[in-house]
């Protein structure tokens, strides 16, 4: 059964978002693709929320306004005009169209709520399909493959670079 799209928000972390989290965020499949640590303990959920979740930069994807997920936007220390964009989702909603929701919601007040920033940046491992197509929906654009340029859990990886511009079109069509 599909997921009603009105049914996805994007929010700030609660701490009564701690159970929540510790789902998807202590789950190896969620994991695999991204650079984050495991939570295997309410306390590691709840630091993670305190320490890691700073709105707007980290914001939870929600359905029902349950916490299945997170989508990060990272600036640049140096390079103020562009962020790099990060994103997981629970396994169970794996597929469904929730993430490519979640990034048209933030795409529509990023650059709003960052007015200095002109360019969101994606990396994607070579093997990660899934999410170049959800970036590519949205309106991401594929820039190019990086080879061995990224050490991901120890090893060093290829991945593409996608880009997303403040003056690109958000599209809508699936």
């Amino acid at each position: 059964m599909a997921i009603e799209h009105t049914r996805i928000t994007i929010r700030p972390f609660k701490e009564s978002d701690m159970e929540d989290v510790l789902l998807w965020l202590g789950d190896n499949r969620v994991l695999q693709n991204t650079r984050m640590e495991a939570c295997n303990s309410k306390e590691e959920a709840l630091d993670f929320i305190k320490t890691k979740c700073n709105y707007p930069l980290q914001q939870s994807i929600c359905l029902d306004d349950h916490s299945i997920g997170i989508i990060c936007v990272r600036p640049y220390d140096k390079e103020k005009h562009k962020a790099d964009l990060g994103y997981a989702i629970g396994f169970n909603y794996w597929g469904q169209g929730i993430v490519t929701k979640a990034l048209r919601i933030l795409l529509c007040k990023v650059f709003q709520e960052f007015p200095h920033l002109h360019r969101l940046e994606a990396h994607t491992l070579v093997e990660n399909k899934a999410s170049q197509r959800v970036l590519e929906k949205v309106g991401f654009h594929r820039e190019g493959l990086l080879r061995k340029a990224f050490c991901h859990k120890g090893n060093i990886e290829d991945f593409y670079i996608f880009s997303f511009l403040s003056t690109d079109e958000i599209l809508h069509a699936i």
